[in-house]
């Protein structure tokens, strides 16, 4: 049925091998200070901003080590990992209070020292991806340890789930824009996706249990219980919160100055829902839980998403909309496009309906035409729905590798996996 995809998998490995790796690989190593730099403007030249995130710096950790892993690379982006561990472990880690700060310098000087869940998790998920492909022990010890202390200071015992913003000493941050009384959709996700690696890596049965945890919370209390779609934020007790914006911001958010999105308590977002959905199916895997149990869930995720989703007139995925279905927000963000590629592949390979694969293609073609900075290889973060940039900066802390090495690493698998079908 799908007769025409190799040309597909082809462009997206030039891309990959030739454009994306080079562009990181060539231009991220500070040899000064260690770790990556990750500010980078439209024509690739480092912008100057002296600051060193957790997100940023273990988001190019995972790319590294995934790609390694991956096969790609020649051996080379295992000692690029190995040079941002170093980093990580000696400017970055809290030896008083444990757990990693939020933001150093570049020459790793302490700029923010709150311990923020959403890059713990990412430490746990590009830590054992490391151990994973290089065999360093480094990784897995400290993602364990990083797994430890969310289980002391984090967890909600009584309403389960984690809370997620906390300060140096582990003490739970105040409400409202500090981020105290709030349980998101994004660090539940991105727990699921860091314990999935963890089992993966260490195949403890105590990693096991709280990922199969984590996986009904996001099942039976974070996504829509009609539509199956992401709330993105709620009080302790899991009911619905507005959606507001955090005083440590999680990207580089698109919020009205008031802090709160005026559709604050009915919006979902295409690309997360996507995202949930390989993520899920990915952790099944790893548990050795049979997929087949969720067909009827999988289907529902990815027929919102492209019948909202995706913009059949102009091509690409637009950012979010209400949960009955629609479109807010028609722009289109780099990284949701990044997430529904996966995802639209792994609803041909478990559902094999053309219409995914014909949803596959728009993305696609939007990405290779619109969406990649053909001049330096990297993708524009924000686009118009026409496709015209309104953010060109290839790298900031909230843009950077992650999420487009790994969507072509894992097209490309997914590709070549229904080549031989």
């Amino acid at each position: 049925m799908y007769n025409d995809l190799t040309p597909f998998k082809l462009e997206a490995k030039n891309h990959l091998v030739n454009e994306l790796l080079p562009f990181w690989t060539s231009r991220m190593i500070d040899t000064a200070n260690g770790g990556y730099l990750t500010h980078f403007d439209e024509q690739g030249n480092d912008s100057g901003e002296d600051e060193k995130s957790l997100i940023a710096q273990t988001r190019c950790l995972f790319t590294l080590s995934s790609a390694h892993r991956a096969g790609y690379g020649n051996g080379q982006l295992a000692d690029m990992a190995r040079h941002g561990v170093d980093f990580l472990i000696e400017k970055m880690w809290d030896d008083r209070f444990g757990g990693f700060y939020w933001m150093v310098d570049r020459k790793g000087n302490l700029k923010i020292d709150k311990k923020i869940i959403y890059g713990q998790s990412f430490a746990i998920y590009s830590l054992s991806e490391y151990t994973l492909a290089t065999g360093d022990c480094r990784g897995i010890e400290y993602a364990e340890k990083i797994f430890d202390l969310l289980q002391k200071y984090c967890v909600d015992s009584m309403y389960g789930g984690y809370w997620e913003m906390f300060h140096r000493n582990w003490a739970l941050c105040g409400p409202g824009s500090e981020g105290g009384d709030r349980k998101t959709l994004d660090v539940h996700m991105h727990l699921m996706e860091a314990f999935t690696v963890l089992y993966e890596c260490t195949g403890y049965d105590v990693h096991r249990r709280k990922l199969i945890e984590i996986i009904d919370i996001l099942l039976n209390r974070i996504i829509h219980p009609r539509y199956k779609t992401g709330i993105p934020q709620f009080y302790k007790d899991w009911s619905v919160a507005p959606q507001i914006k955090f005083d440590i911001i999680w990207g580089w958010d698109r919020f009205s100055e008031e802090g709160q999105k005026g559709n604050a308590t009915d919006n979902t977002c295409y690309g997360h829902n996507a995202e949930f959905a390989w993520l899920l199916k990915h952790a099944l895997e790893v548990l050795k839980m049979d997929t087949a149990d969720y067909l009827a869930l999988f289907r529902i995720i990815y027929d919102h998403t492209i019948d909202n989703g995706i913009d059949f007139e102009f091509g690409g995925v637009f950012v979010e909309g209400p949960h009955s279905g629609g479109v807010y927000d028609r722009e289109k963000e780099f990284w949701q496009q990044a997430e529904v590629l996966i995802g639209l592949l792994d609803a041909v390979i478990m559902l094999d309906d053309e219409k995914y694969w014909e949803a596959y293609k728009n993305v696609h073609r939007f990405v290779f035409d619109k969406v990649v900075n053909k001049e330096v290889g990297e993708w524009y973060p924000l686009l118009s729905r026409r496709g015209v940039p309104i953010w060109t900066h290839m790298g900031h802390s909230w843009k950077i590798n992650y999420h487009t090495v790994r969507s072509m690493i894992q097209s490309i698998q997914r590709l070549e996996r229904l080549e031989k079908q």
